[in-house]
């Protein structure tokens, strides 16, 4: 079993930057896609970005390329959000995954989630 704990969420003006991060334990992830979701209030959870089990390839939503990196750390069991030039837009519960196959973009294939941290971008 694979637990996720994501931090560093938090208020930011628009414009601002939050480097988010998402903590694995329980199980090695290095051999797992990670990906970040979001979900605001009253809307379906979004991808957002990607990476492959490697760091090699990673993969963006249309609305935060440009804006976001997704990394990882294998070594410390760790992948993180750098997000910048935050919008309004934004704003959301942002959430880690964890997926054993190949890296996507569909939450359903992914198996493990974290509880999520609040992100919160104002005008």
């Amino acid at each position: 079993q694979v637990q996720l704990v994501e931090s560093g969420g938090g208020l930011v003006q628009a414009g601002g930057s939050l480097r988010l991060s998402c903590a694995a334990s329980g199980r090695t992830v290095n051999s797992h896609a990670m990906g970040w979701f979001r979900q605001a209030p009253g809307k379906e959870r979004e991808f957002v970005a990607a990476v492959d089990w490697s760091g090699t390839m990673t993969y963006y939503a249309d609305s935060v390329k440009g804006r976001c990196t997704i990394s990882r750390d294998n070594a410390k069991n760790t992948v993180y959000l750098q997000m910048n030039s935050l919008k309004p837009e934004d704003t959301a519960v942002y959430y880690c995954a964890a997926q054993s196959g190949g890296v996507g973009v569909n939450p359903g294939g992914y198996d493990f989630w974290g509880q999520g941290t609040q992100v919160t971008v104002s005008s």
